[in-house]
């Protein structure tokens, strides 16, 4: 996988930072914005839905994902998350985002948008459970 331009990297961020004007955090208020992109360089936005009952919001990452599936992407290539504070991914996204590639990049920016932090699903999820490890 080629290595993100700095233009590339900003760009990923700006739209993440952009769905996170939309969350709907009025319990948390830690709104979340993510931006994918996918191998064929189609891009996804996804933002946090919070609900009264707890468990059933949706983090950022997981709607930009599910967002890209719906519309027949399987291969991703890097997703920007931007919070608050630089936050991380939760283990749920992680697990989501490791079931279509460990070397998918993972940009985590701040509320600004300033890249803090890239890395890949991989080291975010040592020893990810993947659908290689399902019997066939």
């Amino acid at each position: 996988m080629q290595p993100l331009t700095d233009l590339e990297r900003q760009a990923l961020l700006d739209l993440a930072r952009e769905a996170r004007r939309r969350a709907y955090a009025p319990y948390s208020n830690y709104p979340v914005g993510a931006a994918l992109r996918t191998k064929s360089g189609r891009l996804f936005t996804g933002c946090n839905v919070e609900n009264a009952a707890y468990p059933h919001g949706m983090c950022a990452e997981r709607v930009a994902i599910f967002k890209a599936v719906s519309e027949g992407e399987r291969e991703f290539e890097a997703l920007a998350v931007v919070t608050p504070n630089g936050g991380s991914p939760c283990g749920g996204c992680r697990q989501v985002m490791a079931e279509f590639g460990l070397d998918m990049r993972v940009l985590i920016g701040d509320g600004e948008g300033r890249l803090l932090r890239e890395t890949t699903v991989a080291d975010l999820l040592p020893g990810a459970f993947t659908p290689r490890d399902l019997p066939r």
